[in-house]
């Protein structure tokens, strides 16, 4: 494929509700950011993804924009975001801004003349349909539960469109007025703000099938259908839509891109994030997807590592030969990967390193969430009113209608709710974490006293010490060509729960092994360990790992 600017460089995304408060109401804000921007340079990270910090009213946490040229009061002014800015590429990383366009907020002002008059020219931007004897147009159930149709005030047969929130209606992308103003819009961001690029969300869902012919009813048993199962069906017709923006917008300035782009097929592939892609890469969900097969929380027991690995790996195959992917772990979606797919006995600092090892060295551009590099673990809510995201709500109370009780259904939720993702950065042992001087808008983790950055930076042997030598060994010039371009291979090491591979490039060969099992691993390998950690040995033509040990290894 073609070598472009962004290979080889680190990510990192930060929550801005939760990675830094500068002046004490408890909320992360733009200030705080940029304190600790020194700290991200150090850690090796090249590229920031910011998550939104437009003006939003704050139903879904900022993925409701209202109005997507200003800063929310609540991070700052847009003098602060300049400075942010300015003070990213002084260090000589890059900025790309979460690009919230499959829908928009109920407040922005192109919805409400829409809503205040569905016969409009503002109407035909978002999808206003009839009902069919006075029930919803079609079946299609909400992300978040419930109808994607919300009835408009005053009309009796007239919906409009929601995937997420009612509070989120859908933007038509059959609008050409539509796709000019996210154009527009895009392109100031791009010109006169001078960011890097575009995290750009939830993006395969502006395929829509205008007819809502209905679709067959899936596995939730109440007649509906998840509003994933239009976005599959539809996944040809995005590469249309989507190169136009592109094409308009991010491409001749060669901006970066990373889509959140699911339900892709390896049919679609090259036309999403191929050389000729609409993205510079696409984030690698196989994993994710695995897990929302289910039709709810209440019906997903905890992963494992095993489950991890098969995914993890099933992706690595699925992008070989079409492009480069954004390879994860966690996000702001995702629980902590510590707790979530690893035993207990490995739910700490050993556990946190050995998964670590395997995720770094993946093909793709790593993209860190913020405190993961700390080896973060999920908190502890004590009670469901505790939480804060929407998503959690629905599913505590879908939990407690299939039968279980309260205690069970709290522990189900906290085990996978985006909460877990979004409790403050833990920056030292005070009382509220370094995070602010007020109280923090979340449950703060439970073990923030021993779990922070000041005593890992102090502790050779850490988590967060073990990122940065990852990172440095990716970028190692004598390793980099093959740790950002070769080719993953799958090694079978006759046990689920070892993720082995081998990254391969026309000179090097590197093996990785993590073995998150309860028994040794040993694989065939003759070589030298590059970095390692827990009780691992490579002698006799074969290297041994003990449980929650891994290597990295440049095979001879």
């Amino acid at each position: 494929m073609k070598k472009q600017w962004w290979h080889g460089k680190i990510a990192y995304q930060i929550y801005p509700r939760s990675f830094q408060d500068s002046n004490g109401d408890g909320i992360g804000d733009l200030k705080g950011i940029t304190s600790r921007l020194d700290y991200l340079k150090a850690l090796g990270i090249d590229l920031i993804w910011l998550s939104p910090v437009y003006v939003s009213p704050g139903v879904d946490n900022g993925y409701d924009i209202a109005d997507y040229r200003n800063i929310d009061p609540k991070f700052g002014t847009m003098e602060d975001f300049d400075e942010l800015l300015k003070g990213v590429h002084a260090r000589g990383m890059q900025l790309i801004m979460d690009l919230v366009v499959n829908h928009c907020s109920s407040q922005h002002p192109l919805f409400k003349k829409a809503l205040a008059d569905p016969e409009g020219p503002e109407a035909a931007c978002f999808y206003f349909v009839k009902g069919k004897n006075g029930l919803p147009p079609d079946n299609l159930r909400s992300y978040f539960g419930g109808s994607v149709w919300e009835k408009v005030p005053g009309r009796d047969n007239l919906f409009y469109l929601h995937y997420f929130a009612k509070e989120q209606p859908d933007f038509n992308w059959n609008c050409k007025a539509l796709r000019d103003r996210v154009c527009a819009m895009m392109n100031w961001w791009l010109d006169e703000k001078g960011i890097d690029g575009f995290r750009i969300d939830a993006i395969m869902n502006v395929a829509k099938d205008p007819a809502f012919p209905g679709l067959p009813p899936d596995a939730l048993g109440d007649g509906t259908c998840s509003a994933a199962a239009m976005t599959a069906k539809m996944a040809c017709k995005a590469p249309l839509i989507l190169k136009d923006l592109r094409d308009r917008t991010y491409g001749p300035r060669g901006a970066f891109t990373v889509g959140e782009a699911f339900g892709l097929n390896p049919q679609v592939l090259p036309d999403i994030c191929g050389d000729d892609g609409c993205f510079s890469s696409v984030f690698d969900f196989t994993v994710r997807e695995n897990l929302e097969k289910k039709p709810g929380y209440y019906a997903c027991e905890k992963p494992d590592a095993a489950f991890w690995r098969r995914g993890t790996l099933k992706g690595q195959a699925l992008y070989a030969d079409v492009g480069f992917p954004a390879v994860i772990t966690e996000n702001h979606d995702e629980p902590r990967a510590v707790s979530f797919y690893l035993r207990k006995d490995l739910e700490g600092p050993q556990g946190a390193k050995c998964l670590a090892a395997a995720f770094m060295m993946l093909r793709g551009i790593p993209f860190i969430y913020q405190g993961q590099e700390l080896g973060m673990t999920k908190t502890e809510f004590a009670d469901q009113s505790e939480f804060r995201d929407l998503v959690a709500f629905t599913e505590y109370e879908k939990c407690l209608s299939r039968g279980m009780t309260k205690a069970q259904a709290l522990e189900r939720v906290s085990l996978h709710t985006r909460d877990q993702s979004r409790t403050p950065m833990l920056w030292d042992d005070s009382d509220t974490a370094g995070f602010t001087t007020g109280t923090p808008w979340i449950r703060l983790h439970q073990d923030h006293r021993t779990l922070n950055v000041k005593k890992e930076l102090a502790d050779p042997g850490s988590v967060l010490c073990f990122y940065k030598k990852l990172i440095a060994l990716r970028k190692d010039p004598q390793y980099s060509e093959c740790l950002t371009w070769g080719r993953t291979l799958a090694l079978d090491c006759k046990n689920e729960a070892c993720m082995a591979y081998v990254r391969q490039s026309a000179k090097q060969r590197i093996l990785v092994c993590a073995n998150f099992s309860d028994k040794p691993c040993a694989l065939a390998a003759q070589g030298e360990i590059l970095l390692k950690t827990g009780e691992t040995a490579l002698e006799n033509g074969a290297l041994t790992a003990a449980p929650g040990a891994a290597a990295v290894v440049l095979l001879s």
